[in-house]
């Protein structure tokens, strides 16, 4: 739980009424859309970083500006594939752990 102005607010209630209980189809959605747009901005911030326009990235991943704008702006998920792709014509790497308890 965690005060605002004041008030105990409990973040799970307010997920829960605004968008459904855990494992609810509206609460998948919502998750998903919150990915979308979250992976979008990792990848506008990453192209910007390096100096990219986004007709560039389009044409190293052999794709179009559109499709990159639509995945900056989290209205498509990119496949694995064109994830990856775009990940290496941006110069990152994903890595994968175990997270450590």
């Amino acid at each position: 739980m965690q005060t605002n102005n004041h008030q105990i607010v409990d973040y799970d209630l307010v997920l829960d009424q605004k968008f459904g209980k855990e494992g609810t189809a509206e609460r998948i959605k919502a998750e998903e859309d919150a990915y979308a747009f979250y992976s979008g901005m990792i990848l506008r911030n990453a192209r910007k970083e390096a100096k990219i326009t986004q007709t560039e990235l389009a044409h190293r991943i052999n794709s179009t500006k559109s499709y990159v704008s639509k995945v900056e702006n989290g209205i498509i998920v990119p496949g694995v594939g064109a994830f990856y792709r775009m990940i290496n014509a941006l110069g990152m790497r994903v890595e994968i752990v175990k997270p450590i308890y």
